[in-house]
């Protein structure tokens, strides 16, 4: 190993997953600070909202790493939070991937959808070892809701990281080894410097639950479900979810289809593995069309109300081969994301409206568990790892900071809670935040990637709640305008009272008084005659509508 040389430092830098839930990026350092060398983990993305129209993915800002020494990217399971943003950052950090084979799998398709065919995928089996410059890594077996989840060890010169990645702890995961209790308590028993641990649950008592108590709940909803079509909405990544569904809709008597394009892609990346290889009971999409109706059930995407998801076109009456109606049955295998409350309620109402009886997890226990991590598996955990710092990452800042609680309880001498940016050092010495890093957000807004602050998703913010004014006329060589002026709006109301087009109209003559006020060149000055015409609409605006529109002028010179 490595020499411990003077001003060497072991850092940890979150670059996203601190502070919220998602966007998960993670990067170690060892070395001087002038000198560093870097190990990267996970790179993920979250989703957009109601707050960012237009934007359905955001990165991490990864500018702090462009131009360092990075020797290689670890992915600990391939969950979206954690990979998704390898297609849109993998130019600016240029380092090889490291994966076990389902997760390198799925990077691989997605890196080709992007077309970036040449990227260095490095497959290590579970439980496997890479050295990376000052790093020894060994992957570490974990549970968590999706095929080959892993913890990974750190080894460097001035101390051993346990980075937990996701995970919960299931003696019967329907897939895949139980967590390696050896590899960890090993861990504890060497001396543990810090251990970066999932805080997703932190408020919540008591164990997560296995996937076999999901299985074993499906398996009698579904067989009571005698007549009527059903249609199951789950995580796709959720390989043991799939499997359970399956394995509960044979016992029934029913066959399922697949419905929604991740599905497909999942099965595909499982059998690739040898996790699923029994599709006997899959149907294709043209034996679904004509299947007996109570002795099918689809396996659908769009649990969270995604827009173009399986589900959501179900419910709209537009999937090519799925329509649900009175007497059948939508089952919702899964738990509601913070921040999809508002869209998985609607989808639901939009089923219900149709004659479909829902089932959630709310209503029926046991259909569901989580993949995370609750109170009494956390103190579990400590109690194996027994590391000297406790750093929780994976969780809104209560999250962190009731995890940091919790570990102080339980004896762990010292705790760091940073936020994205916050440079820790772990060693040597006592551990604390000693710089704060560029970080924040990027969005993909039409497939290419722009800072937060771009003008286009500004514009489209203050659109969505002020609308827009379109005015256009003609001037001639004189300055003088020689046509009707038209102007349209959009987003803007009108009623009995004061109709829409009386207020346009209104706004009309207004463009012609302060155009006709202008003096001189100022006429013939583009510029100048749109910030005249902006001024006096957005002020009429403000009396009409209680609203400041964005105001776009057009103007055709004769």
């Amino acid at each position: 190993m490595t020499k411990i040389k003077a001003n060497d430092e072991l850092v940890y830098l979150p670059l996203g997953g601190s502070g919220e839930v998602g966007m998960n990026l993670n990067c170690y350092g060892y070395g001087p600070e002038d000198d560093r060398q870097w190990i990267i983990v996970d790179v993920g993305v979250t989703f957009g909202d109601q707050s960012t129209p237009g934007v359905d993915i955001i990165v991490p800002d990864p500018a702090f790493l462009e131009g360092e020494t990075i020797r290689g990217i670890l992915l600990t399971h391939a969950h979206e939070d954690h990979i998704g943003a390898l297609p849109w950052l993998w130019e600016r950090m240029k380092a090889p991937l490291y994966a076990t084979p389902f997760t390198a799998f799925l990077i691989r398709e997605k890196l080709r959808d992007r077309g970036l065919r040449d990227v260095k995928i490095i497959e290590v089996p579970m439980g496997g070892h890479v050295d990376l410059g000052p790093f020894s890594v060994d992957f570490i077996t974990m549970t968590h809701s999706i095929a080959e989840p892993n913890g990974l060890k750190i080894a460097t010169p001035l101390g051993t990281v346990f980075h937990t990645g996701d995970w919960k702890l299931d003696p019967n995961p329907i897939i895949g080894k139980p967590t390696d209790i050896a590899a960890i308590t090993r861990m504890g028993d060497e001396g543990l410097l810090a251990m970066v641990c999932d805080s997703t649950n932190v408020f919540v008592e008591g164990e997560a639950g296995s996937e076999l108590e999901a299985q074993d709940g499906l398996i009698e909803l579904i067989g009571s479900l005698k007549t009527g079509r059903i249609a199951v909405g789950c995580f796709a990544s959720n390989v043991a979810r799939m499997v359970s569904v399956i394995k509960a809709a044979d016992k029934a008597g029913r066959r399922v289809a697949l419905a929604g394009r991740s599905m497909h892609r999942i099965t595909a990346a499982a059998k690739h593995v040898g996790l699923f290889n029994d599709s006997r009971a899959i149907l294709s999409e043209d034996e679904a069309r004509h299947w007996p109706a109570d002795e099918i059930l689809y396996l659908c995407t769009g649990s969270q109300g995604e827009d173009r998801a399986a589900l959501s076109r179900v419910a709209d009456g537009s999937h090519p081969f799925i329509k649900l109606g009175l007497g059948d049955h939508c089952i919702f295998s899964s738990r509601i994301i913070p921040g999809n409350e508002l869209a998985i309620a609607e989808l639901q109402d939009r089923l219900a409206d149709r004659g479909v009886r829902l089932y959630t997890e709310k209503d029926h226990p046991g259909i569901h568990v989580s993949g995370h991590p609750c109170r009494d598996e956390m103190r579990q955990m400590y109690a194996w790892a027994r590391p000297r710092i406790s750093v929780p990452t994976h969780g809104m800042r209560r999250h962190l900071m009731e995890h940091a609680a919790l570990a102080r309880d339980l004896g762990v001498p010292e705790t760091v809670t940073p936020r994205n940016g916050d440079l820790v050092r772990l060693a040597p010495g006592v551990a604390a935040i000693i710089d704060e890093v560029p970080n924040g957000r990027l969005y993909v807004d039409g497939g290419m990637v722009v800072t937060e602050k771009g003008e286009a998703l500004r514009e489209r913010r203050h659109a969505s709640t002020n609308g827009v004014l379109v005015v256009s006329f003609a001037m001639d060589k004189r300055g003088k305008i020689v046509s009707d002026i038209d102007v349209r709006g959009i987003g803007l109301p009108g009623d009995e009272v004061t109709p829409l087009g009386d207020a346009l109209d209104d706004l009309a003559e207004r463009v012609e008084q302060a155009v006709n006020s202008l003096k001189g060149e100022a006429r013939h000055d583009d510029m100048v005659v749109e910030q005249a015409v902006g001024r006096v609409l957005k002020k009429a605006s403000q009396q009409i509508w209680d609203r400041r529109p964005i105001v776009e002028t057009v103007i055709l010179r004769l």
